[in-house]
């Protein structure tokens, strides 16, 4: 029998009017803004009235170095939504929106996949509520009252060379990359060299992820450094006086955005930075409203747990107070023979030496997630393709270091095919056992949390920073940015920055390129290796076999 693609799934769902997902959470109709029948956003005024309401359990499913094979993270969080819901809890999940970049370019859209889905599925991973091109907009009016102000006299003293404010697009264009701005004589402005990023990596992507409100928002925006004066002093948005117009374009984009999975349950989809080059999780203000709304709150954090999940303990919970209880980690039998050695065409056959062999990446996530003090389950994402004694060795190996590994069938069973795994996640939640710390204390320097981050998660003997670096970081400790977290931008293959040295390698040390102060979002970001803020496209992009067919329906969309 030929599987559906995720689309025709998708297509095929039974849909609820969004006001009875809000019902089931207990959003009142006037609090619900409707952009459709399917999808609407939770009102900002509501959700303030939900201050004093205790908060449900978070749990938090992070994942092995993706591989081409395929891991399932979004797959899992949606699937345990819904097996929470089966088995007769009060669930929500949290996931952040798709970028447009991805979606035509290479890696697929964002909404989980199988029978484990979030719906509208073509909606989620096209325009949606319009939340990112809000973020484009408001990123890009900065963008251009920097240059309109440098035009107009330049009262601050903005030195041409040192404006770091770049623009950004929802897409991957290398083209962009590096640009000269200005050209065409004097009524253009003075040229200058200038660049995009895309929108995920934009600060004020990082910033509407991370504020609690608009005010806090707007003065997070404020704070954010656009450029550097000839005596390296900082200019900020707000002396550019940007960011009351930035929050105005932001007012609706803050606010949680409400979808439901194909068993109707409830899901937040708000938000949506890079974990390579920002910090990964959806927003602050969806995972706190669905912990008041809920009693049991799934979430992801992007790529391996090294990055996301690092990430979601030392900036995201950190600076929302948050307290997760319980982390699955998700992996394939096809990623663990990836990660021992097996070409990506040959993972259809039996191999279990190499699954043993592919474990140790595994086993090296399970030991990080204990550095923070929450304990973990390892769902293993059932495909058609693995043997008993393939599952039986992941199995085994997840036992020697005391988790549970539990075989999960969502893709093809939707809730039901997690119920295993949902109970021995509340079970987790219920224990009490969660003590969660993060890695580093506020007060460490900025680079000894970098060499804390690259021994301690990714194995490393060490980080390489020049002396350069090293006095930026030292500057920025004396301006009083000293007890900002590190968000480390670096491949998301593999511990190293070496994206084809899978595994759990050992010898390696983190090249640090550059660090960027992204004063408004509240942490500094370790550019390491080779990472790309402004992603290109593949030789042949997902883009070519996206059509409208005959029956006006969206094909190619995965």
């Amino acid at each position: 029998m030929a599987h559906k693609s995720d689309i025709e799934i998708a297509r095929a769902a039974t849909k609820k009017p969004i006001q009875e997902i809000g019902d089931r959470l207990g959003i009142p109709g006037a609090a619900l803004l409707p952009y459709g029948h399917d999808k609407a956003k939770v009102g900002q005024s509501f959700i303030d009235g939900l201050a004093d309401r205790p908060d449900g359990k978070l749990i938090l499913v992070t994942a092995i170095n993706p591989t081409p094979a395929g891991e399932g993270k979004t797959t899992t969080t949606v699937g345990l939504g819904d097996g929470l819901n089966a088995i007769g809890k009060k669930a929500a999940i949290c996931i952040r929106e798709a970028s447009l970049g991805p979606n035509f370019g290479m890696k697929g859209g964002a909404a989980g996949g199988g029978y484990a889905q979030v719906v509208p599925m073509e909606d989620m991973n096209l325009h949606f509520t319009g939340d990112f091109h809000a973020i484009t907009s408001a990123h890009n009016l900065l963008s251009a009252m920097i240059d309109n102000h440098i035009y107009w006299g330049n009262a601050l003293e903005i030195d041409l060379r040192r404006v770091v404010w770049k623009r950004v697009i929802d897409m991957n264009d290398r083209a962009l990359r590096q640009i000269t701005a200005s050209l065409g004589g004097v009524a253009n402005g003075f040229p200058r060299e200038a660049g995009f990023d895309i929108t995920v990596a934009s600060e004020v992507m990082a910033i509407l992820c991370l504020a609690r409100d608009l005010k806090d928002l707007e003065a997070r925006l404020g704070a954010m450094i656009v450029a550097y004066r000839r005596d390296r002093s900082p200019v900020y948005c707000r002396d550019i006086g940007a960011e009351g117009a930035m929050t105005v374009l932001l007012k609706d984009a803050m606010q949680p955005n409400l979808v439901q999975t194909l068993e109707n349950n409830p899901a937040f989809v708000h938000g949506g930075p890079f974990a390579n080059i920002a910090h990964g999780c959806n927003s602050v203000i969806a995972t706190q409203t669905a912990l008041k709304l809920a009693d049991y709150v799934v979430t992801e954090a992007g790529f391996g747990a090294d990055l996301g999940a690092e990430k979601f303990m030392d900036i995201k919970c950190r600076k929302a107070g948050l307290h997760p209880d319980a982390v699955v980690i998700v992996a394939t039998v096809r990623a663990m023979k990836m990660n021992g050695g097996v070409a990506k065409a040959d993972l259809g056959s039996e191999n279990v030496q190499a699954v043993k062999d592919g474990c140790a990446n595994l086993g090296r996530h399970i030991e990080n997630m204990k550095k923070f003090g929450v304990p973990a389950v390892v769902g293993i994402n059932h495909f058609v393709t693995d043997t008993d004694a393939e599952v039986e060795a992941i199995r085994d190996f997840c036992a020697t270091l005391g988790v549970e590994a539990i075989l999960n069938t969502h893709w093809a069973d939707g809730g039901k095919g997690i119920e295993e795994t949902a109970r021995k996640v509340v079970e987790l939640c219920d224990s009490g056992a969660a003590n969660y710390a993060p890695l580093y204390a506020d007060s460490l320097g900025l680079a000894q949390k970098v060499e804390t981050v690259a021994r301690e998660i990714y194995r490393a003997d060490g980080v390489v920073m020049d002396s350069k670096i090293r006095a930026q970081l030292a500057d920025w400790e004396e301006q009083g940015y000293g007890d900002l977290p590190v968000c480390m931008a670096k491949t998301q293959y593999s511990f190293s920055t070496d994206p084809g040295l899978r595994g759990a390698p050992t010898g390696f040390t983190i090249p640090v390129r550059e660090v960027r102060l992204s004063a408004g979002a509240g942490f500094v970001v370790v550019v390491c290796g080779e990472i790309m803020t402004m992603p290109g496209l593949p030789s042949a992009p997902a883009a070519q076999s996206i059509r409208l067919n005959e029956a006006g329906e969206i094909e190619g969309l995965f």
